[in-house]
């Protein structure tokens, strides 16, 4: 990777322009990392108990009951974010959106099983399953592309 600094007083704000043939996951780190979206914890709630839950030790985060559940090895924990704001602040490298309601951790995925009406059974190492809605089945082919041309 080629890196250039052009520091000028004459420049009003900062510009950052990358110039690349396809976004990988280095790309999507930088991004990331330009966009602040590094959250080295969130609190989750299970009663009265408040854990710090690493974004990395959690399976999946779903839709329950008008709040938002966090799925770790060690069990479910109610957040306060919404989806929406967890899409924003988890990096988008390990962190994919399967559905309106579920957002997953690439890192926890097994295996896939596709379905006949267009979307796909997704099924976590913890045993779990979800479904990728057919809205988001394309970003979740993407997404695994890219890791495995990284990886492979």
């Amino acid at each position: 990777m080629k890196v250039s600094l052009d520091i000028d007083s004459d420049y009003e704000e900062t510009k950052v322009t990358i110039h690349c043939n396809e976004v990988d996951d280095s790309i999507k780190e930088i991004l990331d990392f330009l966009k602040g979206k590094k959250t080295e914890f969130l609190v989750g709630r299970d009663g009265e108990m408040q854990h710090i839950l690493k974004p990395d030790d959690i399976h999946y985060f779903h839709t329950e009951n008008d709040g938002v559940v966090a799925v770790t090895s060690d069990g479910s924990f109610m957040l306060k974010e919404k989806l929406y704001e967890l899409e924003d602040m988890l990096p988008s490298a390990k962190f994919i959106r399967l559905s309106k309601s579920v957002i997953a951790n690439l890192h926890e995925l097994s295996r896939f099983e596709a379905s006949f009406n267009g979307t796909l059974c997704v099924h976590f190492k913890s045993g779990a399953k979800e479904y990728v809605s057919r809205t988001y089945v394309n970003g979740i082919k993407e997404a695994l592309k890219l890791n495995r041309r990284k990886n492979g």
